[in-house]
């Protein structure tokens, strides 16, 4: 049985992996597992180890904190709440936006600013 935090991390492992651009295999290659491991821990199937998500961490460049924020104290996490990178769509966006040169991404965030207050 999946346990809620298990799934959250797993969850938070595959949003930055995808936010950066790493497939399953690349991130198991750099911490030394197969990639069907990597599929049990984003679905929460395998609980992942202190010292394993300590290499996922590095393998991703986040701090380890990264994968239990949105969590709290005394609640049963069940999804991410507001988990709007679980859309294709707006990892894609995303994933373009930071594909871009700063002076551009800044252009395009005011755009998109001024669109949605017309809106």
């Amino acid at each position: 049985m999946k346990h809620g935090v298990d799934v959250h991390v797993g969850k938070r492992i595959r949003h930055r992996r995808w936010m950066i651009g790493m497939t399953q295999q690349q991130l198991a290659d750099k911490v030394g597992i197969k990639f069907q491991q990597i599929q049990k821990y984003e679905t929460g199937m395998n609980r992942v180890s202190a010292s394993r998500l300590w290499d996922i961490a590095r393998a991703v460049d986040v701090p380890v904190s990264f994968f239990f924020e949105g969590l709290h104290e005394g609640e049963m996490p069940d999804s991410v709440e507001g988990d709007i990178l679980a859309d294709k769509e707006a990892l894609q966006l995303v994933r373009a936006y930071y594909a871009m040169p700063a002076a551009q991404r800044r252009q395009i965030f005011e755009l998109a600013r001024v669109l949605s207050d017309a809106a």
